[in-house]
């Protein structure tokens, strides 16, 4: 059994103002794609597929670069329109039937998850024979991100939406950065469950969880270390920010 990653690359970032997928604007003259698969890399997988979307041709043009420097090659699958993050790894779905054992999926667009942290969560999905094992931080502000809701004994019972939250649950700062390390398998007989029927009429990965839960599926949390995983940009003034906390982590 191996281990692989898919990479969700689609994003438009319309307000970035780039004709370009948002996941190559650059921190520090590298773009955020290329720290996320730097990170991949350095915990040790190298069996990647990059999901595609908006803008394919630079992100497929950035990984023959990347290639031809590095001598990785990696996969590419495509979305040809948005419908939500389950449908993009939904569209992964060739590459993951192909790899078996278990998939660590990532955002694109947020560089500083780093390889300690995907190692440190795989080493807890597979202490717990985990299905799924969801990346957590604790952040000063949650507002806006999903919940990690757990029970008594620490167990991940659910992840709420900031929209669906209750007063409680709005007080809860573990929060998930939308990465996770699944049982390959399991991701894909989930994803056969999936539907669109809410307001955004999309697909969502978070509702796998609830689905490999609701089966009686393990499910954990791996809490980062470090808050800045969870972080991502949608904007100009959100990429400064990530180049100026870049600063200080590279030093």
């Amino acid at each position: 059994m191996g281990r692989s990653a898919v990479i969700l690359a689609g994003g438009e970032g319309k307000r970035m103002k780039s004709d370009k997928p948002k996941a190559l604007s650059k921190v520090l003259s590298k773009p955020m794609l290329r720290w996320v698969i730097d990170a991949v890399v350095g915990a040790g997988i190298e069996n990647i597929c990059v999901l595609t979307g908006f803008g394919k041709y630079f992100i497929e043009e950035y990984i023959g670069e990347y290639t031809n420097e590095t001598g990785i090659r990696l996969h590419t699958a495509y979305q040809s329109e948005r419908r939500g993050t389950g449908h993009a790894v939904m569209m992964c779905r060739d590459f993951l039937c192909k790899n078996s054992g278990d998939v660590v999926v990532l955002n694109g667009d947020a560089p500083f998850m780093d390889s300690e942290t995907i190692k440190g969560a795989f080493r807890l999905h597979d202490e717990k024979n985990s299905s799924a094992t969801v990346i957590s931080a604790k952040v000063d502000d949650p507002f806006g991100y999903g919940r990690i809701i757990r029970d008594e004994k620490k167990d991940v019972v659910r992840i709420v939406e900031q929209k669906d939250t209750d007063e409680e649950q709005r007080k809860v700062n573990e929060v998930n950065s939308g990465c996770y390390w699944f049982d390959t398998n399991d991701l894909l007989s989930s994803l056969d469950e999936l539907t669109d029927n809410n307001a955004g009429g999309e697909y969502y990965l978070t509702d796998t969880i609830g689905i490999l839960l609701g089966k009686g599926k393990n499910v954990c949390a791996f809490t980062a270390e470090s808050s800045y995983t969870v972080l991502g940009a949608n904007d100009p003034k959100q990429l400064e920010e990530l180049n100026e906390i870049a600063k200080k982590i590279v030093g």
